[in-house]
């Protein structure tokens, strides 16, 4: 297990209040790694990677298609990305090298994994990553 997948596990899947995670690099526009499981498909990828990195207000007013589900965004800047479906969602934050991406489900406290996620994204960007 990578150095990365490590990171992953212990500081966002260990709050219980992230369902699953992955790193995607963003020159490569591919996935780097992932919690196991989490199956990120290329035409995702390419939706996070060219609809929110480069575009964040237009995935702010037209939603984001993430996993075969359409999820409203209620969060979209420069560095994050805040989208929900229900009592599911996904939270997404840009690094210089990569998009941390975590998702919840039903029964997690969103509040948890955006905070998990944004900790984890602050400390890959004082890295250089």
């Amino acid at each position: 297990m990578s150095h990365l997948q490590h990171l992953l596990l212990d500081t966002l899947l260990e709050t219980k209040h992230v369902d699953s995670a992955a790193l995607i690099k963003l020159q490569e526009r591919s996935l780097s790694v992932a919690s196991p499981g989490f199956n990120v498909m290329p035409s995702d990828v390419k939706t996070l990677v060219n609809g929110y990195a480069k575009n964040p207000l237009q995935a702010r007013r037209e939603g984001l298609y993430f996993k075969e589900k359409d999820y409203k965004c209620v969060r979209a800047d420069d560095y994050s990305l805040y989208a929900k479906n229900g009592n599911t969602g996904v939270v997404v934050v840009k690094t210089h090298l990569y998009l941390l991406v975590a998702t919840y489900t039903e029964g997690m406290c969103p509040s948890i994994c955006v905070e998990a996620t944004e900790k984890l994204g602050e400390y890959l960007r004082r890295k250089g990553n």
